[in-house]
């Protein structure tokens, strides 16, 4: 498979999802309005967060406006050092971090806030509200993890066969 822009078709896609839902929630639902979808467990809720995802660092926004730029760059020169690689779960995630990343990075641009709207309940536990780009954002970082454990597992598989982690396992033939 040719994964030499697959990164950035992924953060396409997370950003256009992102977006598109975000404009259906302002068009269709007034502030604060709520739609049951299923009982009291996931309910689709119009608010806005000035905070990062989850409504972490309440008020931030200008930080932000600055951050995510230099994380957008710092992911996109790791996409390009990884691009050889051929790691197709690994450039996955990279672009949904990515896309997530300038998907509420748009909104902070041109609304102030970011839009949330997926609301999900547990009994009287009530998560904190998001998004799609949270969500692209939060799928991405565990698949990274998995990825550096999985990549971890290997190096000490190849330590203990005294081979290079980076080289793959030799295949027998056997003559017929």
């Amino acid at each position: 498979m040719k994964v030499k822009g697959y990164s950035y078709v992924v953060a396409l896609a997370a950003i256009l999802l992102d977006q598109i839902t975000k404009i259906i929630i302002m068009n269709r639902l007034e502030l604060y309005e709520q739609i049951k979808v299923i009982g009291d467990f996931f309910i689709i809720t119009s608010i806005r967060n000035t905070g990062a995802a989850f409504s972490m660092l309440e008020g931030k926004q200008l930080f932000f406006l600055i951050i995510t730029p230099i994380v957008a760059a710092g992911i996109a020169w790791y996409i390009h050092q990884q691009r050889r690689s051929g790691n197709v779960w690994l450039l996955t995630a990279l672009g949904l971090v990515l896309g997530g990343a300038l998907g509420n990075f748009i909104d902070r641009l041109l609304y102030g806030h970011v839009v949330d709207f997926l609301s999900f309940n547990f009994g009287s536990y009530s998560f904190a509200v998001f998004n799609i780009a949270d969500s692209a954002i939060t799928i991405g970082v565990i698949m990274i993890i998995i990825d550096t454990l999985r990549e971890d597992r290997r190096a000490r598989a190849a330590a203990k066969e005294g081979r290079d982690p980076e080289q793959p396992k030799e295949i027998l033939h056997t003559e017929d």
